[in-house]
């Protein structure tokens, strides 16, 4: 813990510091931090959202701050809330904390924010400054942004693949491309995501749990495209449907007694109208889980899944690991399927937010360019 800070915006990124510890906690809300500092800019208090429905980052950095907030500025990542909802509205306890000047990161675009909490605190004689390490604040909520801004949630793709991109044999194996450590980072992500989805082809072949483990702070619904309602009720998936939720996806055109057999045993069956050839509307699935407030899914294949989700241009985060083998054979699944691109583009698709070695193996993540960033890790 700092004892005072050089710039308010070294105080800010301190703050989104804070509110990180937060991540996979506070969904669907935003992460948030907050610190109280004198006109020195020395700590007086701090605090973060640390879960949901937990005390705001305001009222926990008003709180560990004390009597000592009167007159001083508390710097929070995002604009304080005016409405009553699990927790009461942030503003009414700022105002009554004596604090004289509020200074925001980022405004909260949700419908019963978007500026109203920064208007009420004006009102009321505080002084309200804006966009302070404001880059860096949106990288901490790109979900959280998306999500409210668009209603569709921040789509992570995740694949292994080898030397020559293959992510599976002529043969269809796959198992293990990456090492032990590797699957320890997917099993972390898995959990802190509010939705795991994989194609048919995957389950039938692989039978996954999609589980984390050990357990991560949030337990992900594991979600099966499966235009027929095939996946079979002895599947891994299927058996543990009552311990961990599992939806699968189908068509209006799977046979009723496939559909009522999952649903028996505990699977939740969303019936979507398909395509001229069955396939599910991805960007009509993708709103459906923006309206369950899911915040982060994480598409884990197979190729076909990944190629529609990135002819679609929904794929916002990408996790690769690159394995030190090779597999060959023309027949081999390259890691992205799809329609794909006519030409390569002059530009990259992402921007590298991170690349190290992990035993063997490299681990590569980027974001979409052109998106609100993500943190970096």
């Amino acid at each position: 813990m700092p004892e005072s800070f050089e710039s308010l915006e070294a105080a800010m990124r301190y703050a989104a510091t804070l509110a990180a510890g937060g991540e996979g906690l506070v969904e669907p809300n935003p992460a948030v931090g907050a610190v109280v500092v004198d006109d020195q800019l020395r700590l007086l208090g701090e605090g973060w959202h640390r879960r949901f429905g937990a005390s705001h980052a305001e009222v926990d950095a008003l709180a560990s701050a004390g009597e000592a907030a009167a007159g001083a500025t508390l710097v929070v990542t995002l604009e304080p809330c005016c409405h009553q909802g699990q927790t009461p509205a942030c503003t009414d306890m700022v105002i009554g904390s004596g604090v004289n000047r509020v200074v925001v990161g980022i405004e909260d675009p949700s419908p019963h924010a978007a500026g109203a909490g920064i208007a009420i605190l004006r009102q009321a004689g505080l002084t309200v400054e804006v966009g302070r390490a404001a880059d860096e604040v949106r990288r901490l909520n790109a979900a959280f942004l998306q999500l409210v801004t668009t209603g569709r949630p921040w789509v992570h793709a995740k694949w292994a693949m080898t030397l020559d991109g293959r992510i599976a044999a002529a043969g269809g194996h796959s198992q293990w491309i990456s090492n032990d450590e590797s699957r320890q980072l997917v099993h972390r992500l898995r959990g802190r995501v509010d939705a795991i989805l994989v194609g048919i082809g995957t389950a039938l072949a692989d039978d996954p749990l999609l589980t984390a483990r050990p357990e991560g702070p949030r337990v992900a619904t594991r979600v099966v495209l499966d235009s027929h309602a095939r996946l079979p009720s002895e599947s891994r998936l299927v058996q543990s449907a009552e311990r961990v939720p599992l939806m699968v996806v189908c068509s209006d055109a799977a046979e009723a007694v496939r559909v009522e057999a999952l649903r028996e045993a505990g699977v939740e069956v969303l019936q979507c109208v398909g395509d001229a050839s069955g396939r599910i509307d991805l960007a009509g699935l993708l709103q459906e889980c923006g309206t369950r407030r899911w915040t982060h899914i994480l598409a884990e294949g197979g190729s076909e899944v990944l190629g529609s989700l990135a002819d679609g241009d929904w794929i916002d985060e990408v996790h690769v690991f690159l394995a030190p083998k090779l597999v060959g054979g023309r027949r081999a699944i390259a890691a992205v399927g799809g329609d794909g691109l006519s030409q390569i583009p002059e530009t990259a698709a992402f921007e590298c937010r991170e690349c190290r070695s992990v035993g063997d193996d490299v681990y590569w993540r980027g974001v979409r360019r052109g998106a609100v960033e993500s943190r970096d890790c």
